[in-house]
């Protein structure tokens, strides 16, 4: 089976068939060539339901959980949106095609020079990435439309809070290092609401408003 026919079939049977109904984050999906941001050895599994490893110990999440977040952010196209952890740059791919400029932040100067290459090799100019500790967001460039944080910290980072748009949205795991529930965070009429997704796993956010450096507890 062809990477083209692969990813058709992972958009209608892990996106579609569990609800993720936007037309433009569909049309993403539909566009993003998962395959070039795995592993050589992983490229057969890139569009299977399942995370997938990639360098520096870090993974790839599964397909489903990259459109349930971005789907959260109900992006238009005109956002201006901060990804705290880049990886292999495929969500930030993702994100590129759904908003106007995507600011993304990794902590792993590695992961985020090679990201850099694989995102100018594939033409997405609209992407600004730098390596950074993530809790502390970018606040340079505030405020976000939009903020997607790809690992999980014990409460909602306060430097994110603040760098949140009026009106913005913000979706990331929350609980211990080992079980989260997926948040939506809402900055609407000056107050803060949240609401539940979905129980999830991530790797931890390391950093002053994360997690120490030793994840090992």
């Amino acid at each position: 089976m062809s990477f083209e026919a692969e990813r058709e079939r992972m958009v209608q049977e892990q996106l579609q068939a569990r609800g993720i109904a936007q037309a433009r984050v569909l049309a993403a999906f539909r566009k993003v060539p998962r395959q070039l941001f795995v592993p050589a050895d992983y490229q057969r599994e890139a569009y299977a339901d399942h995370p997938i490893p990639i360098d520096q110990g870090q993974t790839i999440s599964q397909p489903f959980i990259v459109a349930l977040m971005v789907s959260s952010l109900r992006l238009h196209g005109h956002e201006r949106v901060l990804e705290i952890g880049t990886g292999s740059g495929y969500q930030t791919a993702i994100l590129a095609e759904l908003a106007l400029e995507v600011y993304s932040i990794e902590r792993i100067p590695e992961l985020c020079r090679a990201a850099k290459q694989r995102l100018a090799s594939l033409g997405y100019l609209n992407v600004h990435a730098a390596p950074a500790n993530g809790s502390l967001g970018w606040p340079e460039a505030a405020p976000y439309d939009a903020i997607i944080v790809s690992a999980a910290a014990p409460d909602v980072p306060q430097p994110l809070l603040e760098q949140l748009a009026p009106q913005g949205r913000m979706v990331l795991p929350v609980g211990s290092q080992h079980s989260q529930m997926l948040v939506e965070v809402e900055r609407r009429n000056g107050a803060i609401v949240q609401r539940p997704v979905a129980e999830c796993v991530f790797v931890p956010l390391v950093g002053q408003f994360g997690w120490s450096g030793d994840t090992s507890s």
